[in-house]
């Protein structure tokens, strides 16, 4: 297994940087991809991979996006699904959804996707001039 899986931010999809030692996950950009299953799909099985790994610890994810559609927000609910499980069966698991301080809509969708999450550590983060 490589220590990293990386995807370079496009105009129609973000970056992805999933650190397999420091076993952290990052997302940033804009996403809206033309076919939402072939992006997400190799970050699904990278994740998968990182989820089994036997040597385990604490697991980041860390959210930034400006914008993302529909087939995105359902992507990053099956992304956040696979941490809660994870977290369930005793991985901590930290998100961070960081949104523009002025960005109303991107802060509620992370409150939004933070509702369903019970065992993991999800923190809503505002910053100033962000995504």
């Amino acid at each position: 297994m490589e220590n990293r899986f990386k995807i370079a931010a496009s105009e129609r999809t973000p970056a992805v940087d999933l650190d397999f030692l420091a076993r952290s996950l990052s997302l940033s950009g804009e996403s809206y991809p033309e076919d939402a299953a072939s992006f997400f799909g190799p970050l699904f099985e990278a994740i998968k991979l990182l989820l089994a790994d036997p040597r385990g610890g604490p697991v980041r994810v860390e959210i930034a996006l400006a914008y993302f559609n529909s087939s995105s927000a359902k992507a990053l609910m099956n992304i956040l699904q696979a941490m809660e499980a994870a977290a369930g069966s005793g991985t901590p698991v930290e998100v961070v959804w960081r949104h523009a301080a002025d960005d109303e809509m991107m802060r509620e969708f992370g409150e939004d996707f933070g509702e369903d999450l019970v065992h993991v550590r999800f923190v809503l983060e505002s910053v100033e001039g962000a995504a």
